[in-house]
């Protein structure tokens, strides 16, 4: 993993999930807004599976458990198309709200995924 890229991912995911968390709280529904901040979070997703699957290549080697660093990255990607859905077919406020919860979580995961592609953790 490249440590800025992670960095500039989280960032981008927090962004994201205050910004519909606070749509959603004073309540806006699911608009391009929100969803395109949740299509943003996968886009850079997405670049860190091509990351990923190239870093070990170039000599950058996950020193942490491998299996758990592609667990956390199949479902972090897997979490913004799904609170996407779910706003799309529920169009509530609450809808705007889970997306926003979505993003924080794929920061949280990042993050996580950093720490164990270096090795921080033990």
């Amino acid at each position: 993993m490249i440590e800025w890229f992670a960095i500039a991912q989280v960032i981008v995911a927090v962004i994201a999930g205050v910004l519909c968390v606070v749509l959603g709280l004073v309540g806006r529904r699911p608009s391009d807004l929100s969803v395109g901040a949740l299509a943003l979070v996968l886009v850079l997703l997405l670049a860190q599976v091509v990351v990923a699957i190239i870093a070990p290549l170039s000599g950058n080697p996950p020193q942490g458990s491998v299996l758990e660093f592609w667990v956390y990255l199949v479902s972090a990607v897997l979490l913004p198309p799904a609170a996407v859905f779910w706003a799309l077919i529920e169009r509530s406020r609450w809808s705007t709200v889970i997306m926003g919860v979505a993003a924080l979580s794929v920061a949280v995961m990042v993050w996580r995924m950093q720490v164990i592609w270096t090795g921080a953790a033990g």
